[in-house]
């Protein structure tokens, strides 16, 4: 165990004690993305209205330098300067290494036409299908852990062999039947539900991090 990793974690639970509750699937949550990131998979992120802000902000802390530096390796750098030679400074001054992320919610031609043309119900669960392959993770925020288009994303996740990640509130719900392991923070009022998601998925995105980069 990363003793950076367990202090990120612990960190959380000292600033936001009623999260506590939570500690068990925070867990095994960052258990699965890890075996995600060096399995070279595809971590996955969808949700409506402010948790589809969710799942944009996720996604950005994951493919860009978050709380860390994340050069190229120096391979990766030899390769483009030797490509590129007049240009490889710039080029690999000005890329980071990425923990790969892409965020449903943001496709908005692919999102319209499939809401217009079939239902918008299933747009998460068209682009599972498309871009999902086996040991690739779903992340699914809702608020109330029933909403539709969330539900069925994860449904098709687990026919097509992802591993599957829910976000709620505290009450009983779809996803809690359905996802792999669902973080169910304590509180019922949407806002205060997205306000404890998240420092969850912050603290996740740095154990992920330091994971995949901290050894640099």
């Amino acid at each position: 165990m990363n003793i950076n990793i367990q202090q990120e974690f612990e960190m959380l639970f000292e600033h936001y004690p009623a999260l506590e509750v939570c500690r068990a699937s925070i867990w095994t949550s960052f258990r699965l993305l890890s075996d995600c990131y060096h399995r070279k998979g595809l971590i996955m992120a969808c949700g409506n209205g402010g948790s589809a802000a969710d799942a944009e902000h996720l996604t950005g802390e994951l493919m860009k330098g978050f709380k860390m530096r994340r050069p190229l390796s120096n391979d990766r750098q030899t390769r483009i300067r030797t490509l590129f030679p007049e240009e490889g400074d710039f080029l690999t001054q000005n890329l980071q290494q990425a923990i790969p992320a892409i965020s449903l919610v943001s496709q908005t031609s692919l999102s319209t036409a499939f809401i217009n043309d079939v239902h918008a119900d299933m747009v998460f669960a068209q682009q599972v299908w498309g871009y999902g392959k086996t040991g690739d993770v779903l992340i699914g925020f809702s608020t109330s852990g029933n909403s539709r288009s969330v539900v069925n994303a994860c449904k098709i996740a687990k026919a097509s062999g992802l591993r599957t990640i829910g976000f709620t509130g505290e009450k009983p719900s779809r996803l809690l039947e359905l996802c792999d392991v669902t973080i169910q923070v304590p509180a019922h009022e949407v806002y205060r539900i997205q306000e404890l998601h998240l420092p969850v998925y912050h603290t996740l995105c740095a154990m992920l991090e330091i994971e995949a980069f901290g050894q640099q």
